[in-house]
């Protein structure tokens, strides 16, 4: 419950950073309207056959804050306690930095829910695998 309301706070207070950040560039409220939310948000559920032989089923996700530069860039995090809102402002922080340094690419951020300490290189390897088909 405290990391979903964290990670609410990182998406809220991200969202705070980017409407100050254009009231001060003057832009107008179309700007923080278009950037208050990532463009697109794709959940997935990811069936991994387990070294014991059972079947897991895994929840990722992947959004993507904004594509107007160019592609989107950024990593995707396995944590026990990845949620939607965490990916959608790493995201949205993925945008910052790349238009902060002049990078031709737009935020994107994925996450799945896993403990991958407790995983083995042939699951994390399937895991990825389902991840990205």
């Amino acid at each position: 419950e405290q990391k979903m309301e964290e990670s609410l706070n990182l998406f809220t207070s991200t969202q705070v950073v980017i409407k100050e950040a254009l009231n001060k560039l003057g832009y107008a409220d179309e700007m923080y309207e278009l950037l208050k939310e990532p463009l697109r948000m794709l959940t997935v559920r990811i069936p991994i056959r387990m070294d014991d032989g059972s079947i897991k089923i895994f929840t990722g996700y992947r959004s993507q804050h904004n594509d107007a530069v160019g592609p989107t860039k950024g990593g995707v995090r396995f944590h026990p306690e990845v949620n939607e809102d965490e990916v959608k402002a790493l995201s949205m922080w993925m945008s910052l930095k790349c238009g902060i340094v002049d990078l031709p690419y737009g935020g994107g951020k994925g996450g799945i829910i896993c403990d991958p300490r407790s995983m083995s290189m042939g699951e994390l390897e399937r895991l990825s695998r389902g991840y990205v088909r």
